[in-house]
Order: structure tokens, then sequence, then C-alpha cells
């Protein structure tokens, strides 16, 4: 069969619907004018995004997802970019074991990661801490950016950084200039993948939120235990158009295709 053939491209557009299709009723079901999730319906309302506004728990939940996942991004990023640089150029010992603990919070389920922090936390008499709520999301999104930062540095061509050297470039100079600007697509991207996990992670945000750090995520969790009304698709509406703009300034800014392999 060929690989471009009638029936190769309804498979790939079963895939794609059968992705798209929870996220197309979950945007559709939020415009629904009726107190309960029901389709379908005849008339469109924003009735239950007014309501998001209305609810201030959700506005607060917001914010502080908004920039927890932003710092952790962050931190995320000046940590496993130094990190990947490390074991993708030099041979030390201990190399591999490195590599391999900073990929572990991919193997490990969160929801034993949110149990162990909390237990760690409690020693250090710490629970519910905003810091301490960073540093387990920079634990958890971490893996993110290596793996990119690593892609990036697949096939580095290093003879431009020796010509730069050689031309009486500091080292400073070379990094900055040469080295950086070739590997900011596995940096944008690392670095955006790590900020839609910190602000989409529920297993582990559980486990160490405190009444005044409660996530978006908890937060949504947290009232669909209680209600079962459409404002649960509206917040998921907005989070879903967040992202997908977030996703297509990336593509206009770097493209989607050198962030994704990490290449310049």
């Amino acid at each position: 069969m060929m690989k471009n053939g009638p029936f190769a491209l309804m498979f790939h557009a079963l895939v794609v619907a059968f992705i798209l299709a929870p996220l197309v009723i979950v945007c559709w079901v939020a415009f629904t004018p009726e107190p309960t999730l029901t389709l379908p319906f005849t008339q469109f309302s924003l009735r239950w995004f007014r309501a998001i506004f209305d609810h201030g728990g959700f506005v607060q939940a917001f914010k502080i997802s908004l920039w927890l996942a932003f710092l952790s991004a962050t931190l995320a990023v000046c940590l496993g970019a130094p990190a990947a640089l490390a074991i993708a150029r030099h041979q030390f010992p201990g190399r591999d074991f490195l590599n391999g603990l900073f990929l572990s919070p991919l193997m490990i389920p969160h929801l034993v990661l949110g149990i162990a922090m909390l237990r760690f936390f409690a020693l250090l008499n710490q629970t519910g801490s905003f810091f301490w709520l960073v540093l387990g999301h920079v634990v958890v999104i971490t893996p993110y950016v290596m793996r990119l930062v690593l892609g990036a540095l697949v096939g580095f061509d290093r003879s431009i950084e020796h010509a730069a050297l050689s031309l009486g470039a500091s080292r400073t100079a070379v990094f900055f200039k040469v080295t950086l600007p070739m590997i900011l697509p596995g940096l944008a991207g690392g670095w955006l993948l790590a900020f839609i996990n910190s602000f989409d992670e529920l297993n582990m945000s559980i486990f160490v939120t405190s009444p005044a750090t409660v996530t978006l995520p908890v937060r949504m969790y947290l009232y669909a235990t209680e209600s079962i009304d459409p404002m649960m698709a509206a917040v998921s509406a907005v989070v879903i158009a967040l992202t997908a703009v977030a996703m297509l300034v990336l593509d206009r800014v770097y493209g989607l295709d050198k962030v994704l392999v990490g290449r310049h």
C-alpha cells in the first residue's frame, strides 16, 4: 500500500478526529445556556464564561497557575539547558547517571511524586509553601526542557564555535552570539512545553498545594466533585484557547517544525 494512498489518508483523518473530538465537544458545550451538561442545544450563550469571572476562586487559581508555570518553566530552562549542554558535549564520570536522574520524572507516576513530595515537605515543615510548590513543578517539567535542548544539540556543528574562538571571541561571547541563537528553538520549545505541563499539572499539585496556593487544575478538580454545571467546560475552553494561541505564537516566531525537531 502506498504511503500516501487513500487508506493512509483515511487512517490519519480518523486519528486526528479521534484526538480533536473531545476538545471540540468541550468547547461546544461551554456555549450552552442550559444549567447542565446537555447536547444538543439550540441557542448559544456566554453565560458560563461570565460565571467564571463571578467565581473568584477560578480567577485567583488562574493567576496562581500562570505565575507558577512561568516561574517553574524559567527555572527548568536555567537548570535543564546547562545540564543538557554538559551531557551532550562532555564525557565525565556519572554522565549516564545524571542524564537518567534528570529524565526520571518522565518514568515515575506524578501521583507517586506528589506523595513523596508531601512527605518530604512535611519533614521540612514547608507544606503549603509556594516556593516549594515551584520546586516540585521544576522537578516534573525539567525533563521536557532537557529532551528538546538535547535534540537541538544533535548534529550541532561546533566548527562555527571553533571559528569564532580562533578569531578572538571569548567563550562567553561565543555562547551568546553563536551557540544560544542556534539552540534557541529548542530552548523556546522546551520552555513552552514546560509551561504547559506545569500549568496543567494536577496529580502532583493536589498533594502539595494549600488553600492559599490552589492551582487552576486543582480548583477544577475540586469543583467537578461538587457540581456538574457547564462552568467546567467554559474553563476548559479558555485553557484550550490559550494553549492554541501559545502554539500559534511559537509557530509564527520559530516554526513548530524547528521547535519539535530541536534544530535551527
